[in-house]
């Protein structure tokens, strides 16, 4: 085999492995609808096309495919740069864009036919294939600096490199010697753009991703104050104006001796206090995290007949309000569960402080769920105060039986 089959043989497989990258970026393209995948996509594709069309001249010799290559060697520098600034940029297509296709194929035709030269049409082609090459380079190099991706400096460094390694085609050595060398090179440079555009794209991927939760978590933190706020106001209605009223009517009752008619108002005045109470207990805002949980636990054994201990400090420091209506709100909640789905006869409430965070522990001694623990909305919504805050939640089977919840609450710094 000489030397001339051996090097088409090379740029065949140059050319197939980027028609690969084309169809790679193709799926991407399809898959997320980004402009930039198509052009990325196109942009292989013409290259791919110019390996062909040189191989096809160096076996036939016929000018029609030099001048192809050279159309083409243009076309992808161009969709290559409008690729990167799209990506980086945002930029947008427009179709007086289309001018530079134009110019590009005026000039190849120009050079190869008209001028006849080539080593005019060559260099020409390569020169501009190597300073738009390295214009995309500096675009990736002005994106690394503004988002500190590890894609973006492995296409700057590569985009480089490239640009400069084009220059030895034409200007540094005849046509048609160091063809598989020039090949191996390239095949390397453009899976290094592949890989490091897959980079690019899943950093930007997982900014986007982890913007997206911080407002999710804002959202969350704004509901859940907007819930607060909104049960304070309902709990203070129901207090201030229909329990003063409830009040007034049983006293007028009482008065006329009505005792059945004031027995059934002091029943409904009980369910409004009852109600107010589990809006927005006002032990909490006016007596502190520690007497509000005590009444918490006291009023759980009474109404669902469950033996309830609470073991706290005797005194906690003052606590930032969030924090404590989410103490008070995940231990409500875990009571709650307890009586709805336990079967239990006891359960414990444990409120420990240590230097950095709060930490809080129900357990109970009931049957616990037969399979996996899943989550419902109860235990969604203490997931979320607590997470809120920067701490987590953790929902196990206790020793034995039953179920053990864990949260963990920072505090000052480490929040």
């Amino acid at each position: 085999m000489d030397r001339q089959t051996v090097e088409l043989y090379a740029l065949v497989f140059q050319a197939g492995f980027t028609l690969l990258q084309a169809l790679v970026f193709c799926g991407l393209w399809v898959r997320q609808h980004r402009p930039f995948f198509a052009t990325w996509s196109l942009a292989w594709a013409v290259y791919a096309l110019r390996l062909a069309f040189i191989a096809i001249y160096i076996a036939t010799r016929a000018e029609v495919w030099l001048f192809a290559h050279e159309a083409a060697t243009w076309m992808s520098s161009w969709l290559l740069l409008l690729a990167a600034l799209q990506f980086s940029r945002g930029l947008r297509w427009r179709w007086n864009y289309a001018w530079l296709g134009a110019l590009s194929i005026a000039w190849a035709a120009v050079a190869v036919f008209g001028i006849r030269s080539m080593a005019v049409a060559g260099s020409t082609s390569v020169v501009m294939l190597a300073a738009v090459t390295l214009w995309t380079g500096w675009v990736f190099w002005r994106h690394q600096r503004q988002s500190r991706s590890g894609g973006a400096l492995l296409l700057a460094v590569t985009f480089t490199l490239w640009g400069l390694h084009r220059l030895d085609y034409p200007l540094l050595r005849p046509l048609g010697s160091g063809v598989l060398f020039g090949v191996f090179i390239d095949v390397l440079f453009i899976a290094m753009v592949g890989l490091g555009t897959l980079f690019l794209v899943l950093s930007e991927g997982r900014r986007a991703l982890e913007a997206r939760t911080g407002q999710l978590e804002q959202l969350t933190h704004l509901l859940l104050t907007s819930q607060e706020d909104e049960r304070r106001r309902i709990a203070r209605e129901l207090h201030d104006e229909a329990g003063q009223i409830l009040t007034a009517v049983k006293i007028e009752l009482d008065l006329e001796g009505r005792r059945e008619a004031s027995d059934l108002v002091g029943h409904a005045l009980s369910q409004v206090r009852n109600l107010s109470n589990l809006l927005r207990p006002t032990v909490l805002d006016d007596l502190g995290l520690l007497p509000a949980l005590r009444a918490l636990t006291d009023d759980f054994s009474k109404r669902a007949r469950v033996e309830a201990t609470l073991e706290s400090p005797e005194t906690v420091p003052a606590l930032p309000a969030e924090a404590q209506v989410a103490i008070y709100r995940v231990v409500q909640e875990a009571l709650t569960n307890v009586a709805r789905h336990a079967g239990a006869r006891r359960v414990s409430v444990r409120l420990g402080l240590e230097p950095r965070c709060v930490r809080l522990r129900v357990e109970d001694d009931g049957a616990g769920p037969a399979g996996e623990i899943t989550p419902h909305l109860g235990l969604l919504g203490m997931r979320e105060r607590v997470t809120a805050l920067g701490g987590t939640l953790t929902l196990e089977r206790a020793p034995g039986a039953g179920l053990r919840l864990e949260a963990v609450i920072p505090l000052g710094a480490a929040a």
